[in-house]
């Protein structure tokens, strides 16, 4: 039940979203600011209401991608975007898309996800990316001890996860989350083994 397209559409007309902060969180914000390659194919998986993608159309990146399988929060994006290009607009299961992308934005996605299909998100993650290719973005340094999403986890845990498919190239706390998230979000930056 908690993980249907029908759960997350109610989740966003009730406005049960506390994973959505109202914009681009400051780590990936200031990751993105030191992206110099306005041609990199960019995913944002489980985008949500899509303030990254929003934060990087708007800075210039015009291959950039959304990736959400619930039809509200996609609205959402277009009331502030509405002259974002709808082909670049997926509405599908995460695991059934296809594609070839440069960077792969990581907020909040995985942590909606079960944890047994955690390694399936590694194993798709690292198709979807072509060769060299980067996942980036914040994972939950916390264990929230819920049987519902979000789900949580540590750092040991991530590099046992990761370590088989991706070189990690940064795991560490972020330093500049937002004060609710301080202390309890990681920092990633992997490369496509």
């Amino acid at each position: 039940m908690y993980y249907s397209e029908k759960y997350w559409h109610e989740r966003y007309l009730a406005n049960e979203t506390g994973w959505d902060i109202g914009t681009i969180s400051t780590p990936i914000k200031e990751y993105v600011d030191q992206l110099t390659d306005k041609s990199l194919k960019i995913l944002v998986p489980g985008a949500g209401n899509s303030h990254e993608v929003e934060y990087l159309y708007n800075k210039g990146f015009r291959n950039v991608y959304l990736l959400e399988f619930c039809e509200a929060p996609i609205a959402n994006f277009l009331k502030r975007l509405p002259n974002f290009p709808k082909n670049q607009i997926i509405q599908t299961d995460f695991f059934k898309h296809k594609g070839i992308y440069d960077l792969i934005i990581e907020q909040t996605f995985f942590s909606s996800l079960r944890p047994e299909t955690r390694k399936e998100y590694i194993r798709k993650t690292h198709e979807l990316l072509k060769p060299n290719g980067i996942l980036v973005g914040l994972l939950f340094d916390i264990d929230f001890k819920n049987d519902f999403p979000p789900f949580g986890g540590n750092k040991e845990m991530y590099q046992k996860l990761f370590s088989r498919k991706f070189e990690i190239i940064r795991l560490e706390k972020s330093y500049n989350s937002i004060k609710p998230r301080e202390s309890n979000e990681l920092f990633v930056k992997m490369l496509k083994r």
